[in-house]
């Protein structure tokens, strides 16, 4: 089983219009709503890959009783914890015409102490059963500034390796506690570390505690730095679509590849065309299988001239 933590579960809405006329008012001309969050996206892929997967975290108030309740729905174990404060929403704007997505993002609510203990508690029993550990996502106020540290040093005491998937002061505490993989994307790489170019950038975090590095560059595919070697994986050709879950596709392929062991170049390769496969389906924790099927053969990794993670 493949655990996934996601702090700040959200409930996403999807608003989808033919042309986005700032400063107009837009006609809508279909809305969904499901669970969401970047862990539950992760679950969501690796279910529909038939893997074994839970997800936990925290929720609450109306909008966590709908995502709970969608969760079910859609076939997912659901270990989340409640709490008081009211569970966050996320909007997409589709620009179908355009091809272009606007996401806003609601805060998330205020994270109580004691509800921070009982996540402790439950996922100190869930690591008990995970083969892997996926941490993803912004923090919610209220929560420990290196909660990303201690969840990977928790995760640590169970020997079940952790993916984290998170940016700006998240991420660099997180370093601290050695997390087997980090997978920033190139803004988040430039923002944590200074660096512009994305292979020194992950490198310097390999240097600052990460086992493994892959910067997720969009048309550019992924890049990796790990104690095994550096590629780079990408396509001949970029997709239009909607990139929300795109990156969180990624990850589910890369924890995949983790717990069997597929050596690096065809774990970016199965990373690369899944998130490409999950451009072109409408909503974030879905792919297209038919997509990533035709795709998968496409993908170019090339070894990098850069120094591996210690």
């Amino acid at each position: 089983m493949i655990l996934t933590v996601t702090l700040n579960a959200a409930l996403d809405v999807t608003y989808r219009i033919d042309r986005l006329r700032p400063q107009a008012s837009n006609r809508v001309h279909s809305v969904t709503q499901r669970a969401g969050g970047k862990g539950v996206n992760v679950s969501r892929v690796l279910h529909a890959l038939g893997e074994s997967t839970t997800v936990t975290g925290l929720a609450g108030g109306p909008t966590g009783e709908v995502l709970r309740h969608e969760l079910a729905s859609a076939g997912l174990a659901d270990e989340l914890v409640p709490i008081a404060g009211e569970s966050r929403r996320t909007v997409a704007v589709v620009d179908e015409l355009a091809g272009d997505t606007t996401i806003l993002l609601e805060p998330g609510p205020v994270v109580r102490p004691e509800e921070w203990d009982r996540l402790l508690d439950r996922l100190d029993t869930l690591l008990s059963g995970a083969m892997a550990v996926v941490f993803s996502g912004s923090l919610p106020e209220g929560v420990p500034a290196d909660a990303y540290a201690e969840l990977v040093r928790l995760a640590r005491t169970h020997s079940v390796p952790a993916v984290v998937d998170a940016d700006g002061p998240a991420l660099r505490a997180a370093l601290a506690a050695k997390p087997t993989l980090i997978k920033p994307n190139a803004d988040e790489l430039t923002a944590v570390t200074g660096l512009r170019d994305p292979v020194a950038a992950a490198q310097s975090l390999c240097r600052e505690g990460a086992r493994s590095v892959v910067g997720s560059l969009g048309p550019d595919g992924l890049i990796a730095v790990t104690a095994y070697g550096s590629w780079q994986a990408r396509l001949p050709d970029r997709l239009s679509g909607n990139p929300t879950g795109a990156g969180d596709a990624a990850v589910a392929a890369l924890a995949l590849g983790l717990v069997d062991g597929t050596p690096w170049p065809d774990r970016l390769a199965e990373a690369v065309a899944l998130s490409a496969a999950a451009v072109t389906a409408p909503l974030a924790g879905d792919f297209d299988p038919v997509v990533r099927a035709r795709l998968r053969p496409l993908v170019e990794v090339q070894p990098l001239r850069s120094p591996q993670c210690p």
